[in-house]
């Protein structure tokens, strides 16, 4: 059985080895998954999550996660989001590995952002916006410039600003040209691509600021109860999911569609729809484009086989 820390799970699948894994995967069947979301029985909002996920004819993937938010806030801090994936073989149920589950769903969430990137978003996009600081936004800007090379700048904001600040001198120190930004509006009218990783319960992103060709990521509203842009951008875009299963309880496509803003026949397509050439892309330099990462456990099986195959 392989092991993998952090350190190992990064170097074996940097972001266009993983992009290129999780297009291949997705011309091929979904998983089943299932998600069973356990809450801290004394109380404190704290979550354990179990993703399990098996592929027809291949392997078993188990996601096992806490998500604890006031973990960044401790001494040292801690990621939000930690915990271990397994894999197992499909048809003896022998463990193939083990691997680190922060960094798993680091890679697993912002490689699918970043293939919804590579599909969607303009080939002669210049300037990232990552709207949020957290311990994703550095990943999210390194896979999103993986995936559209002509990315040549990336802005970040938060409302703590000295969070941005350091966020962008990481990246600098990886040689990407990055800056913090103060006006988030002023932002969104120059960026060519926008990905949303926070915890926002109101949305940041205003759609009518969005400048033709615009490409929209948004990842951080995964319960109804949050929010990450308003109802101008999704009736003024053409939107795409990871997946349609679940996406009636994430926030953005949630709320819209109880509401009736929008219809189920308002998404486009999915990762897998576009993988295997069910629905066209983006269909004009014009379009304004949204992909809401909806995640799943079949993101982790994908992600889990990537990194074995990878050695």
């Amino acid at each position: 059985m392989k092991v993998y820390d952090a350190a190992a799970v990064r170097a074996a699948l940097p972001w266009p080895v993983l992009i290129r894994a999780l297009s291949e995967a997705h011309r091929g069947p979904v998983p089943a998954s299932n998600v069973v979301v356990q809450g801290d029985p004394a109380g404190s909002g704290n979550q354990f999550i179990t993703l399990p996920g098996w592929l027809a004819g291949g392997p078993v993937a188990v996601k096992m996660v806490g998500v604890f938010p006031a973990n960044e806030k401790l001494t040292p801090p801690q990621p939000n989001v930690q915990g271990l994936v397994a894999m197992f073989d499909g048809s003896t149920g022998a463990p193939l590995l083990v691997a680190d589950g922060a960094a798993m769903t680091e890679r697993k969430t912002a490689g699918d952002s970043a293939l919804g990137a590579s599909l969607l978003a303009r080939d002669d996009a210049e300037m990232l916006l990552i709207v949020g600081a957290g311990a994703l936004a550095p990943h999210f800007a390194e896979a999103h410039m993986a995936a559209r090379p002509s990315l040549r700048r990336v802005m970040i904001w938060n409302r703590t600003a000295h969070k941005a600040v350091a966020v962008a001198a990481q990246l600098r120190a990886g040689g990407i040209d990055a800056g913090a930004v103060s006006d988030l509006d002023a932002a969104v009218r120059q960026a060519d691509v926008i990905s949303c990783v926070t915890m926002s319960d109101r949305p940041l992103v205003k759609g009518a600021l969005l400048k033709p060709g615009t490409h929209l990521d948004l990842v951080g509203a995964y319960m109804t109860e949050l929010r990450e842009t308003d109802d101008d951008a999704l009736v003024r875009s053409r939107i795409f999911v990871d997946t349609r299963r679940g996406m009636e309880n994430t926030g953005d496509l949630g709320q819209a569609l109880a509401s009736g803003l929008i219809s189920p026949d308002a998404i486009a397509g999915d990762h897998f729809d576009l993988a295997q050439g069910r629905v066209q892309a983006r269909q004009s330099s014009e379009e304004i484009t949204i992909f809401k990462n909806v995640g799943g456990a079949h993101l982790d099986v994908f992600t889990a086989i990537a990194l074995f195959e990878a050695g």
